[in-house]
């Protein structure tokens, strides 16, 4: 059923690698599985490889197939179980509102901390140079991968059983959002916390890097003179805006509940 639903290139990297098994001692104590194991969800194991298969990778080892493909499907997968919490859980919000918490929950940066949490960064197969520059722990490496998860598990188990993965782990980081007022502009809640406590306005620094096709801004965010964090983005605005939220988080006690 798999291979009928995969292009004969991936079929062909996929029966070559039939003989690994995701509870084999490479994939170790992974939490990512165990979740898969708790929820009664099923993944391929060839297709849980593909999914972690970066392009840098692939290049080489000859071209093999990535997980780029997985990636787009896991995009939508992510994207329709999204919606439809947001749609059901907050019968109130206009729709402006909506797009900007479904934007929060589905940013690199939040993949990329769930990534983080779910263990993945470890599992991603990497070329060499990319490993030696900390591929396993880059955000937006982190974040693609996590989709190309998803993607797997659709192929593997369906629909049904993909978006009932997304609904777990997504429907709590929605709720949380909506609490702590995502899908603000964090530079404007920086720079109006600064005005309040008589410190100076943010400053960012922006250093792009990467080739045209796949360019990257390091943005840094500093107030006081103190450098308060840093976030790379696919531009400026997201990567100056992911440097704010992080400030932000660093220079605002959490809220208590009452």
């Amino acid at each position: 059923m798999i291979a009928a639903r995969l292009p004969r290139s991936e079929i062909s990297t996929v029966s070559a690698r039939k003989d690994q098994n995701v509870s084999s001692p490479e994939y170790g104590e992974w939490p990512f599985l165990g979740l898969l194991k708790e929820l009664g969800i099923r993944c391929d194991p060839q297709l849980l490889d593909l999914a972690l298969t970066h392009r840098s990778y692939a290049f080489e080892n000859g071209g093999i197939p990535t997980n780029e493909r997985l990636e787009f499907l896991g995009d939508a997968v992510l994207e329709v179980g999204v919606t439809d919490y947001l749609y059901r859980a907050f019968p109130d919000k206009p729709e402006g509102q909506l797009a900007k918490l479904r934007s929060a929950v589905v940013s690199t940066v939040s993949l990329g901390r769930l990534a983080r949490r779910l263990g993945i960064g470890p599992r991603i197969k990497l070329g060499k140079g990319e490993e030696r520059t900390g591929g396993h722990d880059k955000t937006s490496i982190l974040a693609d991968t996590t989709e190309a998860l998803l993607g797997a598990v659709e192929l593997s188990s369906g629909l049904p059983d993909a978006l009932r993965l997304v609904h777990h782990l997504f429907d709590p980081l929605v709720d949380e959002a909506d609490r702590s007022g995502a899908g603000t502009d964090w530079k404007t809640v920086l720079q109006e916390y600064c005005s309040e406590q008589g410190l100076e306005a943010p400053r960012y620094d922006i250093v792009g890097s990467g080739p045209d096709h796949n360019r990257r801004y390091r943005a840094r965010a500093e107030v006081g003179g103190k450098l308060h964090a840093a976030y790379t983005g696919h531009n400026k605005k997201e990567a100056e805006q992911g440097a704010a939220q992080l400030a932000v988080a660093a220079l605002i006690p959490p809220r208590t509940g009452a």
